[in-house]
């Protein structure tokens, strides 16, 4: 059977017990290097690096060798979990989202400089199917479809830019649309399980802090990593 990539960063599932006894790989790629722990039939990913001192902020992520990284693998199939803020106030953080499409206005990360090539992004329908079916075999609620806006980083949003996006978007965040589209080039699909860790700045009074998002980010962890092995299980029948 062929690799499953799996890609995670502010919930942390390399200590959840979803590997056993991977080895750690650093991958030479044409793009750069990517740490990556590899097991019999799981290659996982972590998105900021494997270093807790040297954070990789969501600007600096190399998204090119990360993803290349995985396909030498032998990965075909990725699956992101993602730290989100919330657009919409129906979306109260601790929700889970599987997202049907999303927005990143900015050009991006792409793995093509030589010559032209016009790819549609697009996340796998096949993935998400997945996603929710391994939910709805844990009887956890996640909600089926949306648009996630992809903004630089590593700064917050404003409120005038939340007020914009959510017009035209559910969620927000800083890495979901650029892993999706190098895997589209890579010819991987790729699907997206989102955590909603904050409201969005602007949509409730509090102050929004990185210790206030990874706090919810820990109280949802749990979930999604019942639903993660119930993907894995299904996947291997």
């Amino acid at each position: 059977m062929e690799r499953l990539g799996i890609i995670s960063g502010t919930i942390a599932l390399r200590e959840r017990g979803l590997l056993p006894a991977p080895e750690e790989k650093w991958i030479e790629t044409e793009f750069g290097s990517a740490l990556v722990l590899v097991a019999a039939n799981i290659a996982f990913l972590p998105r900021h690096g494997g270093d807790p001192k040297r954070h990789i902020l969501p600007h600096l992520i190399n998204h090119p060798a990360n993803m290349m990284a995985l396909k030498s693998l032998g990965v075909r199939e990725v699956i992101g979990i993602n730290s989100t803020g919330s657009l919409r106030l129906k979306h109260k953080p601790g929700t889970l989202l599987v997202p049907d499409d999303f927005i990143m206005l900015n050009p991006g990360p792409t793995v093509f400089s030589s010559r032209p090539m016009h790819i549609t992004p697009t996340l796998s329908q096949e993935v998400r199917e997945r996603w929710l079916d391994a939910a709805h075999a844990c009887v956890i609620d996640v909600v089926n479809g949306g648009i996630y806006w992809q903004t630089t980083g590593p700064r917050f949003e404003t409120k005038a830019e939340i007020m914009l996006m959510s017009q035209a978007a559910d969620l927000a965040g800083m890495t979901m649309a650029s892993e999706a589209i190098v895997a589209r080039e890579l010819d991987m699909g790729y699907g997206s399980l989102c955590s909603v860790d904050n409201y969005a700045h602007g949509l409730e009074d509090q102050e929004l802090t990185m210790e206030k998002i990874r706090w919810r980010a820990r109280r949802n962890a749990e979930a999604i990593v019942q639903i993660v092995k119930s993907y894995i299980e299904r996947r291997g029948r």
